[in-house]
Order: structure tokens, then C-alpha cells, then sequence
């Protein structure tokens, strides 16, 4: 089953952010499980041969998504070449822009990618590839600025747009509120995207830091989840046990430097 008909079934989908450039470690955490890979070039300095790599690396099973750096004709063309199974484009906010998108993932006559030998088409090889590509590719929009989400209604309605996904930290930030993803207002413009999405039929995604959030979300209906990001889990990890040896060490200290009378 691809990614597309998993996405059909409703089912939770659960996936984690991708920022290291080591296809050993897309094949290891592609492996523990996960439904899709959120491989990001919007904040991660990946390049382009990087995002092919791991894409090529990732187990059967796992779907790659890339975030592409901006919402532009250059970068959907060249990263779909990669043969992924679909983009995210960051900071959609009005319909033009979703629109803009849509366009330039899809071949003609539905829109205006160009056509290129690459990965995708098995470097040429497959001549069917370019009548497929508009249907078997994925594309989701994020909405993560309370302009997008008073233009919610409208933009999860262009024809193309596979799903939304939600950044909640930039959305509070345009809020105001910057990093308090629990404050009410943010909950409730979270909650009018969602609604819109399910009252669309349009699948709905979102970013979580920890399992605590992850769950909620999922309680809450989004479908696509990524938890976690690489690079914290590794220094998370790694901080936790080194935290653990440097207490129980100073324990072990106090207790070796009292004094008989003191026992």
C-alpha cells in the first residue's frame, strides 16, 4: 500500500523530522516504524543530492515528505525530480498561494512543472512516469500564520491540495505568543483548522516536540504526526543519561565524604 492509500484508510500516520544529512540515519528511524519521514530544507541545511540520499535510504513502507525551503516553482520542481513521495510548502496563507503550489506540482495540463530526467522518472526510463506523476504525487500546504487561518476555508478548498499541515510554534508566534502552543487563542485556531479540514474531507497534519502532544493531537483527529525531530532526540537522549551519571555520581560523592560520627 503507498502512502496515498494509507492516507484513504484515515488511519494515524506517525512520522518525525528529518534534519541530518547521514542516510544511515533515515534507515535507522525509518526502520523503528515510523509511516513517513518529514525530511526539512526549510530550516535544516540539507542540499538537494542530501535529500535524495535519504529518500533512497528509508526503508519500504516509510514515505519521504520534503519540505521545500519556499513556496516556489524552482524548489517543488527540482525536489518532486527526487522521486518523494511528496512536498510540504511552507507559510501558505491565501488561496493565490496555495494555488501557486498546486500549480507548480502538477505536469500539464493540470499545471505547469517542467519536465526533467531525474530520480523520479527512474532517470528516464520510465516513459509512463510524467502521465502518472499528477495523480500518485503528494502536496501539502502549512498553515502556520493567523492569516492562513482566516483564510482557512478557502484555501482547503483548491483543487490539487492533498492536505494541511499545521506549524504550531510560527502560528503563536503570529499570535504573539510565541512558543505557548497551549494558550487558548492558539488552541482554538488550531482547532478551526482542523474542523475545516474534517468538514472538507482533507487530511490534517501537525508537529509535536513530545509524545504528550503527539497524543493529544491524535485524540484530536489530525491524522499525520510528527513527533519529534532528530537531532532532540539524539541530545535529549544523550543529556538524560549523562544528568543521570553526574547526580548519582554527586550521591555517591556526599556519601563517601561523611564522616564516621555523622553515620
Amino acid at each position: 500500500m503507498d502512502f496515498k492509500d494509507k492516507i484513504r484508510t484515515k488511519a494515524p500516520l506517525h512520522g518525525l523530522i528529518m534534519t541530518m544529512s547521514l542516510p544511515s540515519v533515515s534507515e535507522m528511524l525509518s526502520a523503528c516504524g515510523f509511516d513517513w519521514l518529514w525530511i526539512d530544507m526549510e530550516h535544516a541545511p540539507l542540499s538537494l543530492r542530501e535529500v535524495q540520499e535519504l529518500a533512497q535510504a528509508k526503508t519500504d513502507g516509510c514515505a519521504a515528505l520534503v519540505r521545500v525551503p519556499a513556496n516556489s516553482e524552482e524548489w517543488i520542481k527540482r525536489v518532486l525530480d527526487l522521486g518523494v513521495e511528496g512536498i510540504i510548502v511552507p507559510h501558505v496563507n491565501t488561496v493565490h498561494q496555495a494555488r501557486s503550489a498546486v500549480s507548480a506540482s502538477y505536469y500539464p495540463p493540470d499545471g505547469h512543472r517542467s519536465l526533467g530526467m531525474a530520480r523520479a522518472s527512474q532517470y528516464g526510463m520510465d516513459a509512463t512516469y510524467k502521465f502518472k506523476a499528477n495523480g500518485t504525487r503528494l502536496l501539502f500546504v502549512q498553515i502556520e500564520h493567523k492569516e492562513g487561518v482566516q483564510n482557512i476555508e478557502e484555501i482547503v478548498q483548491v483543487t490539487g491540495l492533498d492536505g494541511i499541515i499545521i506549524g504550531p510554534y510560527d502560528l503563536s508566534g503570529s499570535y504573539g505568543k510565541l512558543g505557548q502552543i497551549h494558550d487558548p487563542e492558539i488552541l482554538e485556531a488550531i482547532e478551526k483548522v482542523l474542523y475545516t479540514c474534517r468538514q472538507h474531507d482533507k487530511p490534517a497534519g501537525t508537529f509535536a516536540k513530545n509524545g504528550e502532544d503527539a497524543k493529544r493531537y491524535l485524540d484530536q483527529g489530525f491524522q499525520l504526526v510528527a513527533t519529534g525531530i532528530d537531532v532532540h532526540y539524539l541530545w535529549t537522549a544523550a543529556k538524560s543519561t549523562l544528568d543521570g551519571l553526574k547526580s548519582g555520581m554527586d550521591e555517591r560523592l556526599e556519601i563517601s565524604t561523611l564522616s564516621p560520627t555523622s553515620l
